[in-house]
């Protein structure tokens, strides 16, 4: 070959490797970038899949909330609001390869717990748990735990088209009111309980966080997942409030905080698993009372006391 031929040879080369070379960049910085969306958290396409925006959480979540605003639920004489003891959630949590892990729990009708489930295995959303929280309400209802990995969007697609299949409201909600005064002490549950909480929804809350980290299926699960314990003040009049919620429990607190419970006047009222293969292995006690909201909290801190929970978290 003569010295042309050589010259025109590298030149078709070169730019076919360069093209390579520029191809193979390219999917690189797209898998990049996919990983790093996962990481940041790009949340649009679930938004627009679940029909509302959703509430940051630390460590990478996004918590969406579905109150029973339909359901009109009597517990022991008191009318529960959605904010007490009937908000179904689901939650996501950015993992490996730019997928998302799922946790939530979805309060149901009776009859809305077989259509449900359909919807929610046939997109590949698993249930950890279905059972109770309450006791004697009416009308009853029940609390479907679900769980999975996969892509963000299409579980929210899922979880949606599951939700359909219920009286949930589904609609936008409307934007939020400033906070309206709620008629509790909230200052002296604070010190009582030794953690703050927030009002919403006319309910005071309060999570307290446990002191190890949770795992399962080899990824961490913040306590915004589920995994922290949740306790719930809803005013009842003349300084007394309705109280319920879970404790996050491992078996060797199960009878220390049972004891300290029932010590102070408040019933449990489940014991029982809300996830399945997690570590430590968890147990989530619910309970109810309705009595002076100050007594109520140090009761419950005399239950948190027999409990490994964030010295963060307690003053």
């Amino acid at each position: 070959m003569n010295a042309a031929g050589r010259i025109a040879r590298h030149a078709v080369r070169r730019p076919v490797r360069v093209s390579l070379l520029f191809s193979l960049l390219a999917g690189l910085a797209s898998a990049a970038g996919a990983q790093q969306t996962a990481r940041a958290g790009d949340w649009a396409a679930v938004d627009q899949a679940l029909g509302r925006k959703g509430a940051a959480q630390p460590a990478g979540v996004m918590k969406y909330g579905f109150p029973r605003s339909d359901l009109h639920v009597t517990a022991g004489g008191v009318e529960v609001k959605p904010a007490l003891a009937l908000g179904s959630w689901v939650a996501f949590e950015p993992v490996d390869g730019g997928r998302a892990m799922l946790m939530g729990d979805l309060v149901l009708t009776e009859d809305e717990v077989g259509p449900a489930m359909q919807a929610l295995q046939r997109g590949g959303v698993e249930q950890s748990a279905l059972h109770n929280h309450l006791l004697g309400e009416s009308p009853h209802v029940l609390y479907m735990h679900v769980s999975a990995i996969g892509d963000a969007a299409a579980l929210a697609r899922t979880v949606h088209d599951a939700l359909a299949t219920t009286h949930t409201p589904l609609g936008a909600p409307a934007s939020p009111a400033a906070a309206a005064a709620i008629d509790l002490d909230t200052a002296a549950i604070a010190h009582a309980l030794g953690a703050s909480g927030k009002v919403n929804g006319g309910v005071y809350q309060v999570s307290v966080p446990r002191r190890e980290t949770i795992h399962m299926g080899g990824h961490v699960v913040p306590p915004s997942m589920g995994v922290a314990t949740g306790i719930n003040f809803q005013p009842t009049g003349g300084g007394k409030a309705a109280i319920t919620g879970d404790f996050v429990l491992t078996a060797g607190e199960v009878s220390p905080v049972i004891r300290a419970l029932r010590e102070h006047g408040i019933a449990p009222t489940a014991l029982h698993s809300h996830m399945l293969g997690e570590e430590p292995r968890l147990y989530f006690m619910h309970f109810w009372a309705n009595d002076d909201a100050a007594t109520l909290a140090r009761g419950l801190r005399a239950a948190l006391d027999r409990m490994a929970t964030k010295s963060a978290t307690r003053r």
